[in-house]
């Protein structure tokens, strides 16, 4: 067996030297005869071979490949075991069918999950470590995207500009909000933030002309500020301040809201004579939500009607406690027609601005806020800014909300071109933008054209995606159905395309507008824009069949005029707020499909009951008629006839006949007797009442509050 093992292995090397086994019955003369020893092994079995390979050394010096990787097989190390080779079992048929197993998914990679709602603050000189910690998503991935966006990755450690931290978190999914540190800066002081704040005409334009002697309040149309301003007033004293002009109509609350966010001090407007209302009240709720103090100024103190004190008892009443009361917010008694009392006013803004010890750092890029956003005709899309911290300066690259830009100049206020360079609290025009940012943006500046470009394009696709995501939300909540026993109002829609001057005021408007819903009009928003209205509006509005609403805008060419003609495209131009709310209040009143109401249009009481027996089979059964005399309304034939008794109903059919002396009639007025037979009713009794109801539409209503409020009832 062993031979065959060595010559199937491929053993037929010559063996030239073996070890003695006479101690173990194997004489060296044998050795020439190998087949002996291999029987003789045979016969022993097992022992033998093991003596064999335990005490005799085989040197071969022509063995073949094969046999070198056997013997290598061989060979045991000490203390292992060699593993068993199994059996090949051989399948059976299976002529069961096999049995179905529950299906298991397999475990989905952990991706980065999109949180829409979540908001992070990101800083200068944050490392990877901490960005990954806020934002959730594993510190390989933050790697992956920095490698993407072209930075240089070292370690966990290193440190990101808060530009490159903003694009990783737009590509992650989460908001961002930026902290910005003045840590080893050199803050000097700097100008007060003042925004004058109050109901519509208690007189805040007014006030702002008595202090810098101007006349803007008799160029505003209508007599109302409708515009976010900015101003620079230099006061008696030689300092400066600078004052927000906030318009105070309700359509504008997001005018307020934005004027007090950038703003360090408020000026609370209330008319002497008027006291406090609605959008005096609004303006407290913004001032107190941006943590800002207020400063009382009660004005028209020289009409006659003028009572300061009610003023004072409505502010403390709302909460506002003045230094009158034991509070600590001043309060001044001004006349913007007199201009008495500027003085103290100017006093009392100084001395907040003090307490307040304003600063702000000079050196260093700027941050700024928007205020307003227009089209210029020549100069392009501009956007009034107020200057925070830092200097802006002309040529720096700068991202605008969603848009980016290099800076072409910088205007003041009056339009002139000021110095190359803007300080803090200085209201500015900037110049030199891509396209048209939003009122209430940030101004951030970045070092490189190719830095602002993908900081534009990261923001753009983010606004896109939240667009996406919002109309989503608002088509599951208008799909999902309301727990009501009542009919459903067929509602229809009315598409509007709104073009204004800025972008504060196309926001105001177009939150004005979609205020008018109800349930029977949807407004529905298809487009929004900054200037004069242009042939892609045409286009537009001929496409979807919507109205142009224009406010404060040039009247367009004849041209477009002229095609809006040919198109059937109504045309809605207004300079003053609640002309245009009236205007599409109307329009929307009009097309509105109302909703049909059944009422009493008229009531009779019956006197006498005829009755009609024996007639022929041509005309018809016996019938009895019901001798009435109506005593409120009208009845008409065409209408349904309800009969009461004892006020409870007793039968409700249609009118067969209404006669007034013998004679067929459609209707009878009051005061009248007539004849009345309802279909497949007899059961008449003298005293009965009957009501002739009738099917109305009522179309909803146009209401406008006090405060310019404006809504549609249904």
């Amino acid at each position: 067996m062993a031979w065959r093992v060595l010559r199937k292995k491929g053993f037929h090397a010559y063996l030239m030297n073996v070890s003695p086994f006479t101690t173990q019955g194997f004489p060296s003369s044998s050795l020439r005869n190998l087949p002996d020893i291999f029987i003789q092994l045979r016969h022993r079995g097992a022992a033998g071979y093991k003596v064999l390979s335990n005490n005799s050394t085989i040197r071969s010096f022509h063995a073949s490949l094969d046999l070198l990787a056997w013997r290598r097989q061989t060979e045991e190390a000490p203390g292992l075991k060699m593993p068993k080779k199994e059996k090949r079992v051989r399948k059976e048929n299976r002529t069961q069918a096999p049995v179905e197993a529950p299906y298991v998914p397999p475990k989905p990679k952990l991706p980065t999950k999109s949180s829409p709602d979540k908001t992070i603050e990101i800083f200068e000189g944050m490392t990877i470590l901490e960005l990954a910690k806020r934002t959730g998503v594993t510190i390989s991935a933050i790697q992956d995207i920095l490698i993407n966006v072209g930075e240089k990755v070292d370690s966990e450690f290193d440190a990101v500009s808060i530009d490159v931290a903003e694009l990783v978190a737009m590509e992650v999914g989460v908001n961002v909000r930026r902290l910005h540190s003045d840590e080893g800066a050199v803050l000097q002081p700097r100008p007060p933030v003042v925004t004058v704040m109050g109901h519509v005409d208690h007189g805040k334009t007014s006030l702002l002309d008595s202090l810098r002697q101007t006349s803007v309040a008799a160029k505003e149309a209508g007599g109302i500020t409708q515009h976010l301003g900015a101003f620079v007033v230099s006061m008696p004293s030689g300092s400066s301040i600078t004052f927000l002009d906030t318009p105070g109509h309700a359509a504008f609350s997001a005018m307020r809201a934005r004027g007090a966010a950038i703003t360090d001090i408020v000026v609370l407007v209330v008319a002497a004579d008027d006291g406090v209302m609605p959008q005096t009240l609004e303006a407290i709720s913004h001032a107190k939500a941006a943590n800002v103090p207020i400063v009382v100024a009660i004005n028209k103190c020289d009409k006659p009607a003028a009572d300061p004190e009610r003023v004072r008892i409505q502010l403390g009443s709302e909460g506002v406690l003045l230094e009158d009361l034991g509070g600590d917010v001043q309060v001044v008694e001004v006349s913007a027609v007199k201009r008495s009392g500027l003085d103290k006013l100017e006093e009392a803004l100084l001395l907040q601005a003090e307490m307040m010890d304003l600063k702000a750092r000079i050196d260093g890029p700027a941050q700024a806020y928007v205020v307003e956003a227009r089209l210029d005709r020549g100069r392009g899309p501009l956007a009034t800014a107020i200057v925070k911290s830092g200097t802006l300066l002309c040529g720096q690259y700068v991202v605008v909300g969603a848009e980016w830009g290099k800076i072409r100049a910088i205007r003041d206020m009056m339009g002139e071109v000021i110095t190359d360079s803007a300080c803090p609290s200085t209201p500015v025009e900037i110049e030199g933008l891509r396209g048209l940012p939003m009122a209430g943006d940030d101004v951030v500046v970045v070092y490189s054209e190719e830095r602002a470009r993908i900081l534009s394009q990261g923001r753009k696709k983010k606004l896109e995606k939240d667009k996406v995501r919002k109309k989503i939300n608002e088509e599951k909540m208008e799909d999902e159905p309301e727990n009501s026993e009542e009919e459903p109002v067929k509602r229809v829609e009315l598409p509007i395309i709104v073009k204004a001057d800025v972008q504060g005021t196309v926001q105001a408007v177009t939150d004005a507008l979609r205020s008018l819903n109800s349930p029977q009009v949807f407004v529905n928003i298809v487009h929004v824009g900054v200037g004069p209205i242009g042939q892609s509006d045409i286009d537009m509005a001929q496409a979807c069949g919507a109205c142009i609403v224009g406010f404060n805008i040039r009247n367009p060419p004849s041209a477009i005029s002229l095609a809006c003609n040919q198109a059937k495209i109504k045309i809605c131009l207004h300079r003053v707020i609640y002309h245009l709310l009236e205007d599409i209040g109307k329009l929307i009143v009009e097309k509105a499909p109302g909703t049909s109401e059944t009422q009493v249009a008229g009531e009779a009481e019956v006197l006498s009951i005829f009755e009609l027996k024996g007639r022929s089979k041509s005309k018809g059964p016996d019938v009895k008629i019901a001798g009435c005399r109506i005593t409120d309304g009208r009845f008409t034939k065409s209408a349904t006839m309800r009969l009461l008794r004892s006020g409870e109903v007793v039968f409700e059919g249609s009118c067969a006949s209404l006669k007034r002396e013998k004679q067929d009639v459609e209707a009878v007025g009051k005061g009248s007797d007539c004849g009345l037979v309802i279909q497949d009713c007899d059961d008449f009794r003298v005293g009965d009442i009957i009501q002739c109801l009738e099917r109305v539409v009522r179309k909803p209503k146009f209401i406008t509050s006090e405060s310019g409020a404006v809504r549609i009832e249904c």
